[in-house]
């Protein structure tokens, strides 16, 4: 009779990400053979409450579906709408637009750097614990995180949900006076996030490789945030237009949020680690040779760095938003309005802090929204993080049980997945069963 050895890691309230999910990894011999991330937040059926309202609404509307990174609904939003009206905005909306950007990207990538991983690195079930032993650093983390709350204030409104943001631009263009007094906080915390990249990058990091294919956006002068085509380390290089073509989202029993693959191919990654591959050479010069200080050059396949690409992102950020503060000029409308009403379909893509966000609209000759497609970068990196866990099963096996288990989470935090925040923790089990005898 032989004896085969199963391990069920059951996690049935992810901490420390941003929402409601559970994970469940069954291990046979040591070989992961099954990885459900399943995301039980009941469907909030946001495309259908789209439909029948007026194309302006969509930012507002949208921009409620995370806390987090509303600024990344807001813009893509926006820019599928103006897609749609054949709206140019000018280049002071455009330089405004990627400071309120700068100020979400700062925010979040603070937050989840100090508050939500930090902890899993320096073996702390949260960063209240950890702040007893690294009050400096958590304090760090804090005042980064209060420069990029400050943006978001004086550029979109307000800090959570920005207000100010509308199609074709701004209800108000701040003026050049009321933005300059962040200069000297966002330096102070420019510096503070290099002294934290050298600090995080002593930690320990689990060895895992993974051959992810990588998507983001690209364009031709910048680290893309805001414009530019959709690329791929595979070969993909497409419109927003095609976005639709070349991606499918498909539903999985276990979970409520959608899946997307590449068609006829399979799981891909966006975020950090696709932004920082496909754009390392247009990151500003700070970030780049804070990168290289530390020995990050790109691709990076260990997802569990993803901490510190997140770090030279926060780097950039700081660079970016002190570089539109010192040629910002507040001349012209605050919006471009269409020209006139039609029907049309229009796409728009910004990279939220964790990832890539399409938006589809098709609005009428009144300008009501028809039809709506948003595919979120939680939805579009569900699979690959669902392969990270079956690619680092054979250690999951081999760990301690409460070691397997802190692993098994901290591979999910690894990419960030906003579900918004979840207090529980887990429960892990071991079973051992035993199988049929062999004939004969």
């Amino acid at each position: 009779m032989t004896k085969t050895t199963t391990r069920t890691i059951q996690v049935d309230y992810l901490a420390r990400v941003e929402g409601e999910s559970s994970l469940t990894l069954r291990i046979e011999d040591g070989v992961a053979v099954d990885a459900k991330l399943s995301i039980f937040e009941p469907p909030r059926f946001f495309e259908g409450l789209l439909r029948g309202r007026k194309y302006s609404e969509a930012p507002d509307v949208t921009a409620r579906i995370c806390g987090i990174c509303p600024v990344a609904y807001l813009m893509s939003a926006c820019h599928a709408m103006e897609d749609a009206l054949g709206i140019t905005v000018t280049e002071p909306i455009r330089a405004l637009r990627r400071l309120l950007y700068a100020g979400e990207w700062i925010e979040s990538h603070a937050l989840h750097m100090f508050m939500l991983h930090a902890p899993d690195f320096l073996g702390y079930p949260d960063v209240a614990a950890m702040a007893k032993d690294h009050k400096p650093w958590v304090a760090r983390g804090l005042r980064m995180k209060k420069a990029g709350n400050a943006l978001m204030i004086l550029s979109g409104g307000r800090e959570i949900h920005p207000i100010n943001v509308r199609v074709g631009g701004f209800y108000k263009l701040p003026s050049r006076e009321s933005l300059a007094p962040l200069a000297a906080e966002l330096r102070a915390a420019l510096d503070d996030a290099e002294l934290c990249l050298d600090w995080m990058a002593t930690f320990d990091f689990p060895n895992a490789q993974r051959d992810y294919e990588l998507v983001a956006l690209s364009h031709p002068t910048e680290y893309a945030v805001l414009e530019g085509r959709v690329v791929s380390s595979r070969g993909i290089d497409i419109a927003a237009a095609d976005f639709n073509a070349t991606f499918e989202e498909e539903h999985a029993a276990h979970s409520n949020a959608l899946r997307a693959r590449v068609r006829g191919r399979g799981a891909y990654l966006t975020g950090p680690l696709a932004r920082f591959a496909l754009g390392f050479e247009k990151l500003h010069p700070r970030a780049y040779a804070a990168a290289k200080r530390i020995g990050l050059t790109p691709p990076v396949t260990n997802p569990f760095r993803s901490l510190l690409v997140r770090g030279v992102e926060l780097i950039h950020a700081y660079e970016e938003a002190l570089r539109v503060l010192d040629v910002y000029t507040p001349t012209g409308p605050a919006f471009v309005a269409p020209t006139t009403l039609r029907a049309a379909v229009g796409h728009g893509l910004s990279e939220a802090p964790r990832g890539l966000l399409y938006h589809r609209y098709a609005i009428d000759d009144a300008g009501r929204i028809t039809d709506a497609l948003i595919v979120p970068p939680t939805s579009q990196n569900q699979l690959s993080i669902e392969e990270d866990l079956l690619a680092i099963g054979r250690d999951l096996a081999t760990l301690p049980l409460p070691q397997a288990t802190h692993l098994a989470e901290q591979s999910v935090r690894n990419h960030d997945p906003c579900i918004s925040c979840a207090t529980h923790f887990l429960t892990l089990r071991r079973e051992e069963a035993e199988a049929p005898c062999a004939p004969g």
